[in-house]
């Protein structure tokens, strides 16, 4: 979003969560060819917060300790026999994330950008190492 999502928004006022989805899509778009073709089916969903039932299921306390989450299966773990699944989902939660926003000071489409892609790597199964070079691909 070359920084243009925190010019946007008042400075007295975060982006709303149209504007997450946004710069999370910007993101996505950037992905080299081989990434996007995948991504057709993947369902992008911004909340404010992780209901408490995702909480519980992942062991955390607190909903801002949660900035994002992949639903579904790796790309390389489908089957093509599997019918009537979910889509995979990937979901950003906006509070979370302003909140690291805060409190790293890291400019706030880059924080989105890095919290979509590191939940795409989920997607595609990558390791930390290689969510850091697709971030890297993608950056502006």
């Amino acid at each position: 979003m070359s920084g243009g999502m925190t010019r946007q928004a008042p400075l007295n006022e975060a982006p709303d969560a149209a504007a997450f989805e946004t710069c999370a899509r910007d993101a996505m778009a950037r992905l080299p060819d081989q990434f996007r073709a995948h991504l057709g089916d993947v369902v992008l969903i911004v909340e404010e917060y992780a209901d408490d039932e995702t909480l519980r299921a992942l062991g955390i306390d607190h909903a801002l300790e949660l900035s994002g989450l992949y639903h579904g299966r790796p790309v390389g773990e489908k089957s093509s026999m599997e019918s009537g699944a979910l889509p995979d989902r990937i979901h950003l939660y906006r509070q979370a994330i302003l909140a690291e926003w805060c409190e790293t000071g890291v400019r706030l489409d880059d924080l989105i950008r890095h919290v979509t892609i590191h939940e795409i790597g989920h997607h595609f199964g990558l390791s930390d190492d290689d969510m850091h070079a697709l971030e890297d691909a993608v950056a502006d």
